[in-house]
């Protein structure tokens, strides 16, 4: 049967609330629909911000104390918002949606402590919206040993098997944290964190001169990349880790950075990224024909002119000029993941997640 399902998601880059309308049996995509986007405020993100780093001291993944508990109403505040403007845009009933899929805001990921926290109550934005929600996507895999991450990679492979085309596909998502997923025909499904995607970019762009992103990647394409210390930061033991791993936003964070310029700290910020990227390809059962670009990363177009340097002779594209969104894409598979979840089908793999079997998962919470 196909559901109409509408997808949110709010990912460790900080910047907003997606909202993006699909219709699939959870196994394809029948339709895509219009999409949205609710930015937080600066306010918002500074709480979030502050959760990030309250959170590290969590032991309980339903703990939310001293600034959690703020930031899980705010979170839950803004994605009803989200849903109540997406659906007066496009004139919409609550009864014309059959299931919203809730990611929440992630403030936590480490797995081999089996925690993963995602902040947002979604029994009250049930009420709120008027639409059954499914949420707690993550919890049933690292409780069961995986690493809960990336989650994307099913609705990937639905995307790419539309397009018809011969030799491996990767499809990196450059979001806070960067992930990949490896499609070679219907059967070989491989995916993981690669390393820091705009998360360490965004942090500094935001310290240096107070803007919460390198737009267009035009600050990086002024400077100059200190390639020794891209080099060395390379060096890390997480970029020889065989797929399936996976990362906390924060993960990079400690990393020594220089006294760089505002213009030459962004461009090897990105280079880091797009290098990272890169140090997947060997580990990979064969090296992509193509790759497709999505996520915040695929609007940065020093990253995409990095990302082509560094990963010849594949071809690199966006997924928007695909026919995809890039922008939309993570939302649009939380509804996809939605659809899967009600109907019990796996949402992770043993070779998505490490996870030891095929896993299903997500609550239902009804209005």
């Amino acid at each position: 049967m196909i559901m109409t399902a509408i997808g949110l998601m709010s990912g460790t880059s900080l910047d907003g609330v997606d909202v993006a309308l699909i219709k699939t049996d959870g196994r394809r995509v029948a339709a895509l629909g219009p999409s949205g986007y609710r930015p937080y405020t600066e306010t918002e993100r500074g709480l979030l911000r502050q959760a990030l780093a309250e959170a590290t001291a969590l032991d309980r993944r339903d703990a939310r104390p001293g600034i959690l508990a703020e930031a899980e109403r705010a979170v839950t505040i803004a994605h009803a918002e989200a849903v109540a403007a997406f659906m007066a845009q496009n004139r919409m009933a609550a009864g014309a949606i059959d299931i919203a899929g809730f990611h929440g805001q992630t403030v936590l990921h480490r797995p081999a402590a089996k925690l993963t926290v995602q902040i947002g109550d979604a029994q009250a934005l049930a009420k709120a919206i008027g639409i059954p929600v499914v949420y707690d996507f993550r919890a049933a895999d690292v409780a069961a040993g995986g690493q809960g991450a990336p989650f994307v990679p099913v609705y990937h492979r639905a995307l790419a098997q539309s397009l018809g085309r011969d030799g491996p596909i990767v499809v990196a998502n450059i979001g806070g944290v960067s992930n990949i997923t490896y499609i070679d025909g219907a059967d070989t499904l491989i995916a993981c964190d690669t390393g820091p995607g705009n998360a360490l970019l965004d942090d500094f762009v935001f310290r240096t001169i107070g803007k919460p992103y390198d737009c267009e990647g035009r600050l990086a394409a002024q400077g100059h990349a200190d390639q020794a210390w891209v080099a060395d930061a390379l060096q890390h033991p997480f970029f020889v880790q065989p797929p399936p791993k996976s990362l906390d936003r924060n993960d990079f964070a400690g990393l020594a950075l220089r006294d760089w310029s505002a213009a030459d700290g962004a461009a090897t910020l990105t280079a880091f990224t797009a290098g990272a990227i890169a140090r997947i390809v060997p580990l990979l059962p064969k090296p992509p024909t193509s790759v497709v670009v999505t996520g915040g990363g695929a609007r940065n177009l020093t990253m995409m002119r990095m990302l082509r340097e560094q990963l010849s002779p594949a071809q690199v594209e966006s997924a928007d000029a695909l026919g995809w969104s890039a922008d939309a894409m993570e939302a649009q598979a939380f509804g996809f993941l939605a659809a899967r979840g009600l109907k019990g089908l796996p949402l992770s793999y043993p070779a998505t997640t490490g996870v030891a079997f095929p896993m299903t998962g997500g609550l239902l919470a009804r209005p």
